[in-house]
C-alpha cells in the first residue's frame, strides 16, 4: 500500500457510520452481508447506506458481489492488512522488539467449538 492509498482508506473510515460499517463487515467474515441487512443492523436508511458503501468501496475497504437479487458487501481483508502494515512498516526504527508485541498479538480468538456430550 502506498501513501495515496492509505490516505484514501483513512478518509473513507474517518466518518463514524463508515467506520462502524467496516467493523460490522469485518465481524461478518468473508461471506459478507447484504446491503439491506447492513442497514437494518445499523439502523441506517437505505439511501444513506448506499452512499457510505460506495465511498468504502471506492477506497478499497470493502468489495461488492451480486448474489441473485442482492448485493453482498464484505470487508476487503487484503486492504485492511495492507493499511495495518503501512502503519507499522517503519515503526521499529531498526528495533523489532518495539513492534513485535503488536504484530504478535492475535486480533481475534478462534471460534469455540461445542463439544457434544454423549448421554
Amino acid at each position: 500500500m502506498n501513501e495515496r492509498q492509505a490516505l484514501s482508506a483513512f478518509a473513507a473510515i474517518s466518518q463514524e457510520t463508515r467506520l462502524r460499517m467496516v467493523r460490522r463487515l469485518v465481524r461478518a467474515g468473508p461471506k459478507g452481508m447484504a446491503a439491506g441487512d447492513i442497514a437494518d443492523s445499523m439502523g441506517v436508511s437505505p439511501s444513506n447506506m448506499s452512499f457510505h458503501l460506495k465511498e468504502l468501496e471506492r477506497a478499497g475497504m470493502i468489495a461488492a458481489r451480486r448474489e441473485a437479487r442482492s448485493i453482498i458487501y464484505a470487508a476487503d481483508y487484503d486492504t485492511l492488512r495492507g493499511l495495518i502494515q503501512f502503519l507499522m512498516k517503519d515503526c521499529c526504527a531498526g528495533r523489532p522488539e518495539i513492534c513485535a508485541p503488536v504484530l504478535a498479538d492475535p486480533c481475534c480468538q478462534p471460534a469455540r467449538t461445542r463439544r457434544r456430550v454423549n448421554a
